[in-house]
């Protein structure tokens, strides 16, 4: 089988783009690499009624001490828009598992708090994860490993932390 980035590249390098050509590639490469894991992501999550964005918010908050945190704290640290955090937040709520709370010291910030329901389900999907998707990347874990450097360049140079 060809692959169909390797041809756009081809097409780039004959279209005179060769200092482009691999950028592009590799652009594409990461989209379509992106495509794949939202897809396989996707198919574990569903029948546990979440998406990616709620697993990370429930996920987040199990992780936290006292299983609560602002929601604009959430925001930044999953670098998303609060509106977005907003959005889950509802949906989780709406499900069960997350409560809004009143901030205990700041009466402007609300904080969402992972029910029982909510840690059971986390569990639940990151076990299910963890078995379908993050130890079966397929790649070697040497290559995992050298993906995780490259892309953290990447983002580094970005300014993304």
């Amino acid at each position: 089988d060809s692959d169909p980035i390797d041809e756009a590249r081809r097409q780039w390098v004959a279209h005179g783009w060769d200092g482009a050509a691999d950028g592009m590639a590799a652009v594409t490469s990461v989209f379509r690499a992106q495509q794949i894991l939202l897809q396989r992501i996707d198919a574990v999550l569903r029948p546990l009624d979440l998406t990616f964005a709620r697993y990370e918010i429930l996920t987040l908050l199990s992780f936290t001490k006292q299983g609560a945190l602002p929601m604009t704290r959430m925001g930044t640290l999953l670098q998303v828009h609060p509106t977005s955090v907003t959005s889950a937040v509802d949906r989780l709520e709406a499900q069960g598992f997350v409560e809004r709370q009143p901030h205990p010291t700041d009466r402007r910030a609300v904080l969402a708090s992972i029910t029982a329901g909510g840690r059971a389900r986390s569990l639940e999907a990151t076990t299910a994860l963890n078995a379908d998707v993050f130890t079966r990347l397929g790649i070697s874990a040497a290559q995992t490993t050298q993906l995780r450097s490259v892309l953290r360049a990447l983002r580094s140079n970005a300014g993304d932390f």
